[in-house]
């Protein structure tokens, strides 16, 4: 069973594949966690109690308890799961156990993104309700056991049932202790165009923020969080990991008390949230997704993208092969007319791409990025035929039609910002401060939203469009609402996210044909909660295949390669100037959703020929690329090479992507190491025709060819025989 329930010593033990999760509920009602890690028999483990029995210590017995739902007042010292400042004005909250129910699937969350079951055998849900007997807070903990998955997710429903309000100032989607602190911290460290790099550091007896009070999931910073053995490799040992289902502001802390024990913790930012609670009135932290592996940080990342791939993602496109594309952004940025476009198009016909993307400076004035953001009418001077006409136009070609927005900012130079100025965040009295010459419209006021709604939806249904690219260029500064009395003004950024999520959920449902990929300024919301409307993200606008080989590592520890937007851009690259060759740029725009950011109506034919080939190869390989099991085996973030493999889901097709970034004199033989394989099948090289098995290709490896020149680059497939 996945949820084992023992009422003698009131002990409930949740089992995955591979690990366990139990907690207890002591005398005096207090919820424990006993132990989270490698699987254990189904049994009692309440003598670990035994160790927190008291002492002489300065700190009370509470500092020191391995709690489950800590809170203040209580003698824990730590960053609270839970705080609700009451009506005496004091924060003081006691949470005691009060009763339990489990039931098969898992409920979604009212306004909120979350992984999901398709029948209700997939899970088991335990609920378990905690009471303030003051105040009559209580807390219903759901954890929701996906035991093939080999995943838990945990949230938390706070409810007021007594008679007056509370004010939320803690809301921890999870909490959870870990025994021991010696460990290391990982966690997803950037800024634009440097997304997501693995930051891998001794936790020692500190205490680690790692956050985002931006108002998006935001490029510094994931909401991912993971301690691990200091044995942990790729392959091997223990790491416990909390990825959050949410696009806001948060906080993840990993902290190690005066008793030398570690927890995380993952949930909203209380730096940036406060929630009114009235009596009666629910409030539902996000959802946090919480792997354990034995089986190093490959293990975690297959967990992840299992559950997110099939469990998270939804719609006609989470498992259909997604289209290879060609997006005009770099190509002719504003500077385009409707000849020079189905030019672009014309040549991706030839060469097999399936999508046309047009990207900014279709609407409005928008020949810069000073105007017009809001104002979502074509621009006929650009476009006389029309969104509609042009639409047509390609589509006759045999290619699908995209089309940008940036729908939740505002120009001040636009007719929507000189129609409802109080449309944007702001305060009154204070500078409305622009970045990129823009605000962010206040998407807590329902008719914010309606009016995303209507735009975007007006332009969708005028025309056969198949994807849309939704942008998000700038993160909140004055994150506050013209439309909130001043006691819910700090509740503005999760009305903000709730706002947004319903936009979302409305205008995805209405257009279930279209395949939607999220944006901002690349990878500044590349998050689960996005995942959930949009299968997938541009991961950074950084297009150089050098810096991307280390972008699309770190983005993989989460997030699955089919979530990847990766495309083949120009040489000199437009952020760094660097030259690649095309096979370089074409065979790193392999790990993910394969596509094209350049003009290719003036490309030599000799490069013409090259990228027809990569089109067919992406065809032919996709459904590998995007479905199989996607395995980092080195790291551009340790070594001057980095190597990924996806295997089909099948087992029967292997693809092996290797990079030298630098090259060097006198070389010595490198060789990789795949993983993941069947020791005693055979395998053959497509290309050479050779025959391996897969121990050797494992055990011994696979040496590479001395190359000459920076920046090289191999793609091997191999079929199982």
């Amino acid at each position: 069973m996945p949820v084992c329930y023992h009422a003698a010593s009131k002990t409930f033990h949740l089992q995955g594949k591979t690990f366990s999760y139990v907690l207890a509920v002591r005398e005096d009602g207090t919820l424990v966690n006993l132990y989270w890690g490698s699987r254990l028999p189904d049994g009692e483990i309440t003598y670990l109690m035994d160790g927190y029995q008291g002492s002489a210590s300065f700190d009370p017995l509470f500092g020191h308890l391995p709690l489950e739902m800590p809170t203040r007042g209580t003698g824990y010292y730590g960053t609270p799961a839970v705080c609700a400042m009451n009506a005496q004005g004091n924060d003081l909250t006691c949470l005691t156990y009060e009763d339990y129910t489990i039931a098969s699937g898992k409920a979604a969350i009212p306004g909120l993104p979350a992984t999901y079951v398709e029948s209700p055998d997939e899970a088991t849900t335990l609920i378990i309700r905690l009471r303030d007997k003051l105040t009559s807070l209580c807390a219903d903990i759901s954890y929701t056991v996906f035991e093939q998955l080999d995943v838990l997710t945990r949230r938390t429903a706070l409810v007021n049932e007594g008679s007056e309000k509370l004010t939320l100032t803690h809301m921890q989607s999870a909490s959870v202790p870990l025994y021991g602190r010696d460990y290391d911290l990982v966690h997803l460290k950037g800024s634009w165009a440097r997304e997501r790099a693995v930051v891998r550091t001794p936790l020692g007896q500190a205490s680690v923020r790692v956050e985002s009070q931006r108002g998006a999931s935001g490029h510094e910073e994931n909401p991912f969080i993971a301690l691990c053995e200091k044995s942990a490799t790729e392959h091997a040992g223990s790491v416990w990991s909390m990825n959050l289902v949410y696009s806001g502001s948060f906080l993840a802390t990993a902290e190690v008390n005066n008793q030398h024990n570690s927890r995380l913790t993952i949930g909203l930012n209380p730096e940036v949230c406060r929630w009114q609670l009235a009596a009666g009135e629910t409030f539902c932290t996000p959802e946090a997704v919480l792997v354990y592996s034995d089986e190093g940080f490959n293990g975690m990342s297959h967990r992840y993208h299992t559950l997110y791939r099939t469990r998270l993602c939804r719609g006609e496109w989470r498992d259909k092969p997604r289209p290879i594309l060609i997006n005009n952004w770099e190509g002719t940025y504003f500077d385009f007319n409707e000849e020079r476009i189905l030019a672009i198009a014309e040549r991706a016909k030839e060469i097999g791409v399936e999508l046309f993307v047009l990207d900014d400076g279709w609407f409005g004035k928008r020949n810069t990025d000073n105007c017009s953001l809001g104002d979502w009418v074509v621009n006929r001077e650009k476009l006389p035929c029309g969104i509609d006409g042009l639409a047509k136009k390609v589509n006759d070609m045999g290619l699908m039609f995209g089309l940008w927005f940036e729908p939740e900012m505002v120009s001040p130079d636009s007719d929507l910002y000189r129609a409802h100025p109080d449309w944007c965040l702001h305060v009154a009295g204070r500078p409305r401060t622009e970045a990129r010459q823009q605000l962010i419209l206040d998407l807590s006021r329902v008719e914010v939203q309606d009016y995303i709604i209507k735009a975007v939806s007006d332009v969708l249904g005028s025309a056969s469009i198949g994807y849309v690219k939704w942008d998000m260029n700038r993160n909140m500064m004055e994150y506050f609402s013209g439309d909130q009395t001043p006691d819910k003004q700090m509740e503005t950024q999760h009305r903000y996210m709730l706002g947004l999520y319903r936009v979302l959920e409305t205008i995805t449902s209405s257009f279930p044909n279209v395949l939607f990929e999220s944006c901002s300024g690349g990878g500044g919301r590349f998050d689960a909660g996005m995942l959930h409307y949009m299968p997938q993200t541009w991961t950074s606008d950084d297009t150089d295949a050098v810096e991307r080989l280390a972008i699309q590592y770190g983005t993989s520890f989460v997030y699955p390669a089919s979530s990847m937007g990766a495309h083949v851009s120009a040489s000199p690259n437009h952020q760094t100037g660097r030259a690649t060759t095309l096979k370089m740029r074409g065979d790193v725009a392999l790990g993910g959703n394969f596509g094209f950011e350049l003009d290719l109506s003036r490309q030599s034919p000799e490069d013409v020929t090259e990228m027809r080939r990569m089109v067919e190869d992406v065809k032919r390989l996709r459904l590998t690329l995007q479905q199989g099991t996607f395995t980092r085996l080195e790291s551009p973030f340790e070594s001057n090479f980095a190597a990924w493999q996806f295997v089909s889901a099948d087992e029967q097709d292997v693809v092996l992507c290797c990079y030298q970034r630098l090259a060097m004199p006198n070389p010595a033989s490198h060789r990789i190491f795949l993983n993941g394989l069947c020791a005693e099948a055979k395998y053959r090289d497509e290309k050479s025709g050779k025959i391996y098995s897969g121990a050797a290709l494992m055990r011994a490896g696979l040496p590479l060819p001395r190359p000459m020149g920076d920046f090289t680059s191999w793609v091997y497939e191999f079929k199982r025989i």
